[in-house]
């Protein structure tokens, strides 16, 4: 079988070993693919194995052996499902690897914007502690955790992970979930979408990107939050309005936001998020801890082993 790979670096920039996926046929691992190139290095392959590279219905069709799309991901939205399923190709991808380095993100976030960790270390080594007057000092209102209340939208593998950590430093936890009460721990009380904005100190999502949830987060949403409140999100970009959500972090509407991705990676330089007041980003790494990446390397590995066997699992084309 020849398997190709149009964009390998971002999940194995050199320090995981693709011997296993090489050992399954005639594979070839190219770091990154431009849309130009990828009927080309794709010709004659059987399967493919893409993370963000987009396989619309043209690519499709001008790759008549192609029998199977790996989607080196959860979210499968880069590739036509439906131009997929008409041609019978099996389409896969990685759902919960990377669980709980997400959740750890989330408190990533969280933890800097309450203690401030990066502004005050770099003032340190400016220097300003060594000629401070006073044994300490701080420049921001530093915020304790415990008994805040954090709102989850989106109560699915990653909701329940953070959670379980909110849990841990003892602040009350609320969901927006399609699970009944009783699905739920006693721990976790289910709030309205609107409830969860207006009456929790820190609302993290963690909903999957649809036609419903784009631009949930808007001027509106961020109104009705408190002043003092903290916006979370390792999602989907797209899910926030960023112009709405930089002008409220800049007329004060709420305190501050962590976010690990953006409407459009990596961003376009007049992204109004990128000089926002409180406004804290990181390059979506929040699913690329090493021990993730083992873990998705691991499971794409198996999806095609499966696909070769007869027996495909991860299937998001039935």
């Amino acid at each position: 079988m020849k398997i190709v790979v149009l964009d390998g670096y971002g999940m194995n920039p050199g320090d995981l070993s693709w011997d296993d996926l090489k050992a399954l046929g005639d594979c070839t691992v190219y770091d990154r693919t431009a849309a130009a190139d990828i009927v080309i290095r794709a010709k004659g392959a059987e399967a493919i194995l893409t993370n963000k590279v987009v396989i619309s219905a043209e690519i499709i069709a001008a790759l008549p052996e192609l029998k199977y799309i790996g989607v080196t991901a959860t979210g499968y939205n880069v590739v036509d499902i439906t131009a997929a399923k008409e041609r019978g190709i099996v389409v896969t991808n990685i759902p919960a690897y990377s669980t709980m380095s997400v959740a750890q993100m989330v408190f990533a976030h969280i933890l800097n914007i309450a203690q401030q960790v990066s502004l005050h270390s770099q003032e340190v080594k400016n220097g300003r502690w060594a000629i401070n007057p006073d044994f300490c000092f701080w420049d921001t209102s530093l915020i304790e955790l415990d008994g805040l209340k954090l709102g989850l939208i989106g109560l699915g593998h990653t909701g329940n992970a953070t959670a379980r950590v909110a849990l841990g430093f003892g602040m009350n936890v609320c969901a927006y979930t399609s699970k009944s009460q009783l699905q739920l721990p006693p721990e976790i009380k289910i709030m309205t979408m609107d409830e969860i904005f207006m009456e929790c100190d820190i609302v993290s999502l963690h909903c999957p990107l649809t036609e419903e949830t784009n631009n949930l987060v808007n001027a509106k949403r961020l109104a009705s939050m408190k002043p003092t409140a903290i916006l979370i999100n390792t999602g989907r970009g797209q899910l926030i309005n960023e112009q709405d959500l930089a002008d409220a972090l800049n007329n004060g509407v709420i305190y501050a936001a962590g976010v690990d991705v953006l409407s459009s990676e990596p961003p376009r330089a007049d992204n109004p998020l990128l000089a926002a007041k409180n406004c804290f980003i990181t390059p979506h790494i929040a699913w690329a801890t090493k021990a993730a990446r083992i873990r998705l390397m691991n499971v794409v590995t198996e999806n095609v082993k499966a696909f070769i066997a007869g027996k495909a699992i991860n299937n998001v084309a039935k």
